[in-house]
């Protein structure tokens, strides 16, 4: 394969998994809590060698996979009247405790175990300010959330939910459509008015009318890439008949 060959491939290989992101967000638009993600591509510059100066110069631009951004914009709140439903006004995070360390989540949909700890769907412990899990006190069963996270039942205040934000939020890795892990070096600050509402959820950011924009735009240009590779096959193909007729 030439070098218009390899260019092209660079470009599919990259419209392939901007078309993974984009079917991740579109299967995510009624996850709540969800964040949408796009991928970053940029150029990569490479000098000609071994040819004479072609038109439009020596540099070759090759298409190069830089990043996965993720909007971490606020979803819309959509209220449920749930007491455990919680969505959070500000940009912070509720915590969580998983078999795999402390994760993060927007996701507020949770729910009491049978051993009255709140628990997000996946039945992981919700954490409280001191990192441990929150747990009601046997038999009681009407909430009040304040703004601050401060929850009380009947036997009085139970505790104060964990609410931390992340000035590097890019650097979040995501683990599944809910929870974002915080690498080493991206410290989780606590949030101390986290404007908290209790008896809604926070929806997913996701555009789906805008998504399916950019899904389609995105297949187009892999089917135009495509056929480029079919024609240059072609070509080169006819170039070496060509050449072996000669001979």
């Amino acid at each position: 394969m030439d070098t218009p060959g390899y260019i092209v491939l660079s470009r599919l290989a990259a419209q392939s998994r901007a078309t993974e992101v984009l079917a991740a967000n579109i299967a995510n638009a009624g996850t709540p809590g969800f964040k949408a993600s796009q991928t970053v591509f940029a150029q990569q510059l490479a000098r000609q060698s071994g040819a004479e100066t072609p038109t439009g110069g020596e540099q070759l631009a090759f298409t190069m996979d830089r990043a996965t951004w993720r909007d971490m914009s606020a979803g819309a709140v959509r209220h449920t009247g749930n007491p455990l439903d919680l969505a959070l006004g500000s940009d912070g995070f509720f915590a969580v405790q998983t078999p795999r360390g402390e994760r993060f989540t927007r996701a507020g949909h949770f729910t009491l175990s049978p051993d009255s700890q709140v628990v997000d769907p996946d039945g992981n412990p919700v954490l409280g300010e001191g990192g441990q899990p929150l747990t009601l006190p046997p038999g009681d069963v009407r909430l009040e959330i304040k703004g601050d996270g401060t929850i009380s039942s009947e036997s009085g205040v139970v505790g104060r939910l964990r609410v931390v934000r992340f000035e590097q939020q890019q650097r979040l890795v995501a683990e599944g459509s809910r929870l974002f892990n915080a690498p080493q070096g991206v410290d989780a600050l606590p949030v101390d008015r986290p404007n908290v509402v209790q008896g809604a959820v926070e929806e997913s950011n996701v555009s789906p009318v805008a998504e399916l924009t950019r899904l389609t735009a995105g297949l187009r240009e892999f089917q135009f890439a495509a056929q480029f590779i079919e024609k240059e096959g072609e070509r080169l193909g006819g170039a070496v008949d060509r050449i072996l007729r000669r001979r």
